[in-house]
């Protein structure tokens, strides 16, 4: 497996993960998987990965910005997904491992991470490479089937960058 930076070219296989995650229904409010210019504007243009082997992408990770803020210019939402086909063979994690060092390499001293309560697997993938639990947003918004879901927020710090 090589993990290397995304381009526009892989953006079918990504697109078709990405829908693969909102299909379980516990990994993000999305609906739908948006074009690649709307998934574009909305993530940043360094830390975009993916995973692949055999010339086949196994999953993606991007960093979004929290907040046009300039005080917030070192803080990114994590967004890491892994092909149906690929889950609990640490591909999840070299991934992770990968974005960390490659967001701290571009000025990013805190990384976080909202994930549904019962997605059990992403919750202890995030502890794994050392993002710790900081707190609970209740109800913070509805999935497609017009629910209210609470949001778990994991954060990973530099100790490198920011201290």
């Amino acid at each position: 497996m090589v993990i290397r930076s995304m381009t526009i070219r892989d953006w079918r296989e990504v697109a078709k993960i990405y829908l693969e995650g909102i299909s379980t229904g516990y990994a993000t409010f999305e609906t739908k998987v948006p074009d690649f210019d709307s998934w574009d504007n909305g993530h940043l243009n360094e830390c975009r990965l993916v995973a692949e082997k055999d010339h086949k992408i196994l999953g993606w990770a991007a960093l979004s910005p929290v907040s046009s803020r300039c005080v917030y210019g070192g803080v990114a939402e994590v967004s890491v997904y892994v092909s149906s086909k690929c889950r609990g063979l640490g591909v999840g994690k070299t991934l992770l491992l990968k974005l960390i060092e490659e967001s701290e390499a571009a000025g990013y001293w805190t990384i976080q991470s909202g994930i549904f309560p019962e997605n059990t697997a992403s919750i202890k993938l995030h502890e794994t490479v050392g993002f710790r639990y900081i707190g609970k947003r209740e109800k913070v918004g509805k999935t497609k089937e017009d629910i209210w879901k609470d949001n778990l927020l994991f954060e990973k710090r530099s100790k490198t960058i920011g201290i």
